[in-house]
């Protein structure tokens, strides 16, 4: 039973279904550099314990800090600015209520994650910038 009535239907659950894995995917990507940055802004013995882990690696920086914040960066922008051209409703609901966040739950965690994803990169090449 699939007509071209269907199609619509079809394209809408496999939109939402590739935002949600992307959104799962940016946090998955972003986990290691916010714990990192979380460990050094707490300062307790654990935290310090992970702090050192990172620092006593020299990939840790390169990948974790750098290499997956920066792809969440990428991946996080490309998305939203194909959402913002592709979908009209997305606009329109920047700027109706709060409870649109929860009809694009999906495009708010990416957005999230993307700005999560520069903050991670601006304080480490703050810190690169400083040593």
């Amino acid at each position: 039973m699939s007509g071209p009535g269907n199609r619509g239907v079809l394209m809408s659950i496999s939109r939402s279904t590739v935002k949600r894995t992307i959104a799962t995917t940016q946090l998955l990507l972003i986990v290691p550099a916010a714990l990192f940055m979380t460990a050094v802004v707490v300062r307790t013995n654990t935290t310090q314990q992970i702090v050192m882990w990172y620092a006593g690696r020299g990939w840790t920086l390169w990948v974790l800090l750098i290499g997956l914040p920066l792809s969440v960066l990428v991946i996080g922008c490309t998305t939203l600015l194909e959402s913002w051209n592709d979908d009209g409703a997305l606009r329109q609901a920047a700027w109706q209520t709060p409870g649109a966040v929860r009809a694009h739950l999906a495009t708010v965690l990416i957005a999230a994650a993307t700005v999560a994803a520069g903050g991670v990169l601006a304080v480490v090449g703050l810190h690169m910038l400083a040593n």
